[in-house]
């Protein structure tokens, strides 16, 4: 069975459900330094919250808030699952 390709409008449907919707971006791109909590609280709860954050390191975004993390803490997670990935090739 073949599969049916997904369309750039159906891979990012889930952006349309995202608790960010409508608020102001540079909300999610702060300054070097600045605080991120009120990003990061947009993000608390939305039903999306996965998606987003599978994007983000899909497509390497360097910068704001994705997911509920920041670059920091997205480049840990990456490092975090290429090291189990590792472990489990050894294995």
């Amino acid at each position: 069975m073949q599969e049916t390709p997904v369309s750039l409008s159906q891979e990012r449907g889930w952006q349309d459900q995202a608790n960010c919707l409508g608020v102001d971006p540079d909300l999610f791109f702060p300054e070097r330094g600045a605080s991120t909590r009120e990003a990061k609280e947009v993000c608390r709860g939305c039903i999306v919250r996965g998606e987003c954050l599978e994007y983000a390191l899909a497509n390497g975004e360097k910068f704001g808030i994705w997911g509920g993390l920041s670059e920091r803490e997205r480049r840990r997670l990456r490092r975090q699952r290429a090291q189990a990935t590792r472990r489990v090739g050894t294995a």
